[in-house]
């Protein structure tokens, strides 16, 4: 039931419907149970196996695997990563998709996907209730730090959200820009000023240290046995799939004049920026953080 009544949407919606696979034979035949399995299997069924990636991985597996299939098509995923359980309810929720049942086998959680809302009537009023577009769902990082473990949480939620196929744009400025660095030495004309902040601050993603027990390097070095021990890319290749994933990568113009730091000398697909540019990516972002 909807009405519309002093510029607000008001509607009551039974959002207890039980999934396909609760429906228990014995029970009889239930014509509005029967009408969506008959939904659910007029597409094709596709299997995923993110075993063994860690988040945003599995996310991630499912949002590239999901661009190449029809609506009405079901993914069925298996899963390792406990994170999953919570995190492909959401992402289902969000990106208009429908979670069918979620199992666990032993350590593997298995879901089933289909491609598109099952009840388009409940996704309509869902969009209602969030403002009736999907607008203002991008989201916006400020990367100040140049501390490994910052780094490395900055480009894991800016991978997540990317993955939920919203726009993600990352706004590098004071010690965020060595994330951004080349890990190889440049030649550019700078001042003695400048070449000293230049000597004294890492030099790219391999050289950040940690906020806390870096132990002259050796903490960063067992953070990142520690992230291939358990298939965590290492920061180089998350800023590599930050850029695949059309992640926007902003360098601030100021603190870059004011840090000594050449466009030169940072990693390809940066873009040069300023406040006006990082604020109105926020303008349009439900979702700014800063770290």
């Amino acid at each position: 039931y909807t009405s519309y009544h002093n510029s607000t949407w008001q509607f009551e919606c039974d959002f207890s419907t039980r999934l396909p696979g609760d429906y228990d034979p014995a029970e009889g035949v239930d014509q509005e149970m029967a009408k969506k399995m008959e939904e659910i299997h007029k597409g094709e069924i596709l299997e995923l196996d993110a075993c063994g990636l860690s988040c945003p991985g599995p996310i991630k597996s499912v949002f590239n695997k999901m661009q190449g299939m029809k609506e009405g098509d079901v993914l069925v995923v298996r899963v390792t990563d406990r994170g999953f359980k919570r995190d492909i309810v959401s992402w289902c929720k969000r990106t208009g998709n429908t979670l069918l049942d979620l199992s666990k086998d032993g350590d593997v959680f298995v879901a089933r996907i289909r491609k598109g809302l099952l009840d388009k009537s409940v996704g309509e009023l869902q969009a209602m209730a969030r403002g009736g577009s999907p607008a203002g769902n991008d989201k916006t990082i400020v990367c100040f730090s140049g501390d490994l473990d910052k780094a490395i949480a900055s480009f894991i939620i800016a991978n997540g959200a990317a993955a939920m196929g919203r726009q993600v744009t990352m706004f590098f400025t004071f010690w965020g820009l060595n994330v951004l660095r080349q890990n190889k030495k440049v030649r550019v004309k700078k001042d003695i000023v400048s070449k000293m902040f230049g000597a004294m601050m890492p030099r790219g993603a391999k050289k950040l240290k940690l906020s806390k027990m870096n132990m002259g390097g050796m903490g960063a070095g067992m953070i990142k046995g520690l992230m291939k021990k358990y298939n965590v890319p290492l920061l180089e290749e998350q800023i590599g799939a930050a850029k695949a994933a059309g992640v926007t990568m902003i360098a601030c113009q100021m603190s870059m004049d004011l840090m000594g730091i050449k466009e030169e000398e940072l990693v390809d697909g940066v873009s040069i920026g300023g406040v006006a540019t990082y604020l109105d990516a926020a303008e349009d972002s439900n979702v700014n953080l800063f770290i």
